[in-house]
């Protein structure tokens, strides 16, 4: 069964604020909704949620729906920038209309083209999915770690992705921000790349933390 559009985005909502935010209630008024709408009394009816006087509970049963709605919409936002390579400001509302458009299969295709990403373009983790698992597959994908990648690849910087902010104020001090053309000149001992006349060196792991869209740099 197919949920709505407002149910799923009522899902996507719980999951954010009680897994991300550690809240256990959302407030109906929060969620722009009431008690007697549709998409509240159709996620009541499968079980997915608790209903007080005035606030939501994710239930366990709902709670793989929910993290299934918020993956597929933070892959779109990825999907947005890396591949179509929309303006931020236009992000936010496509991926909004594309999540609910995304069937599992497709979910996972896209997940494998963009590389298996860990973070969406605001920096809040993507859950993974079964295609994650391993990261086995045959597909190529279009976005890939700079460590990843052979001498003589060239592309854009799609996104930097660390949980360090010390070495993502590193990075971008560099230049290396999403959107510069890069092309990587040597794998060893170092990863040496270059930025428009400038050539910078990193170790591996600071290599792993740059994602690349590779294709031709001038596209």
């Amino acid at each position: 069964m197919r949920l709505s559009d407002k149910a799923e985005e009522i899902l996507e909502h719980l999951w954010i604020m009680t897994q991300e935010m550690g809240e256990k209630a959302v407030g109906l008024k929060e969620l722009k909704t009431g008690k007697d709408a549709p998409e509240v009394q159709e996620l009541l009816s499968l079980n997915y949620i608790d209903l007080s006087a005035d606030s939501v509970t994710l239930r366990e049963e709902g709670m793989e729906e929910a993290e299934s709605a918020v993956r597929r919409h933070r892959l779109a936002e990825r999907l947005m920038v890396d591949v179509l390579e929309l303006d931020r400001s236009l992000m936010e509302e496509n991926a909004c209309l594309f999540e609910h458009l995304l069937r599992r299969e497709v979910e996972e295709s896209i997940c494998t083209l963009l590389g298996h990403p860990k973070s969406c373009p605001h920096n809040r983790p993507i859950p993974s999915g079964r295609c994650c698992l391993g990261s086995a597959t045959s597909a190529r994908s279009i976005v890939s770690r700079l460590s990843d990648l052979e001498g003589g690849a060239k592309g854009k910087v799609a996104y930097l992705h660390t949980r360090d902010n010390k070495k993502l104020q590193k990075l971008m001090t560099m230049g290396i921000l999403p959107g510069v053309s890069i092309e990587l000149i040597q794998t060893f001992p170092s990863y040496v790349f270059r930025l428009g006349h400038t050539q910078i060196a990193v170790d591996r792991e600071m290599a792993g933390d740059i994602f690349v869209r590779c294709g031709n740099p001038g596209a």
